[in-house]
């Protein structure tokens, strides 16, 4: 049985709705996996219950042997799961290098008097979360913009920086919530060769969710599929491109002639 990364039976409930039923999954290390469904269908709420967002109401995730389940989302981090938002969560009014900074503050060693005091492991410190925040700038292609305000980048170049900014958390499992939204072709065929690099570069394994079906079939090797919080379909690209319950999960009934 997979130790590495497992969801088991995951079910959340609203009152009296069911935003997600029954949802199980198993990702190897170093996997690219995919997860889609029509709008509404519950997958940011999979991510939500995986990052400490939401408490399941029954289920559990699994992660390198241990039940994380109902964890803080600072304990998650710590352990090495990370993510970007469907809905960009970046301080619109600090600069792009210091949003990157932000993420270090987990992993800080120096105490807060240190800070106070000005001692000099404190500015030791500082000098080298600021150089690794700007390498991770360099390889998202946004060092040139260090120094800009977050909230005047363009709006594929905040998604990046989102990404940036989850890297810093040193993640092993990176989950990444609709990274294509809002691109334009030439961008989106630009991040998806930007996620095999960091796939590759930081040894990561990547679960996302994804509305353009190009990206996805183009990128993930295996694909989940959510409608209406049911799982109804797993498999290859392939496989799940000629599924007949994901064609009219999409598509609706199919009208005969």
């Amino acid at each position: 049985m997979n130790d590495f990364f497992r969801l088991e039976s995951l079910v959340m409930q609203f009152g009296g709705l069911t935003a997600v039923k029954d949802f199980s999954l198993s990702i190897e290390p170093g996997e690219l996996v995919g997860l889609i469904g029509p709008n509404g269908a519950g997958k940011t709420t999979v991510f939500n219950m995986i990052t400490g967002f939401l408490t399941p109401t029954s289920g559990r995730v699994l992660w390198q042997g241990e039940d994380i389940t109902g964890l803080s989302v600072h304990q998650i981090t710590a352990r090495g799961i990370a993510r970007t938002f469907q809905n960009i969560r970046l301080f619109s009014d600090m600069t792009v290098l210091e949003n990157v900074m932000v993420s270090f503050h987990h992993k800080v060693r120096s105490r807060f008097w240190k800070a106070m005091l000005g001692l000099p492991s404190h500015g030791k410190e500082e000098r080298r979360i600021r150089q690794e925040s700007y390498r991770f700038l360099q390889e998202l292609n946004l060092g040139h913009l260090a120094d800009e305000k977050a909230g005047n980048l363009a709006y594929g170049q905040q998604r990046r920086l989102e990404i940036a900014r989850a890297l810093a958390t040193y993640p092993k499992l990176l989950l990444l919530d609709e990274p294509a939204a809002g691109m334009n072709p030439q961008e989106t065929m630009e991040l998806a060769d930007l996620v095999l690099e960091i796939r590759q570069k930081h040894a990561l394994t990547i679960f996302l969710i994804e509305h353009d079906m190009k990206f996805v079939m183009g990128l993930c090797e295996r694909i989940k599929v959510l409608d209406y919080g049911i799982s109804i379909a797993e498999g290859t690209p392939e496989e799940i491109q000629s599924n007949p319950d994901v064609i009219k999960a999409y598509l609706g009934e199919p009208k005969h002639a």
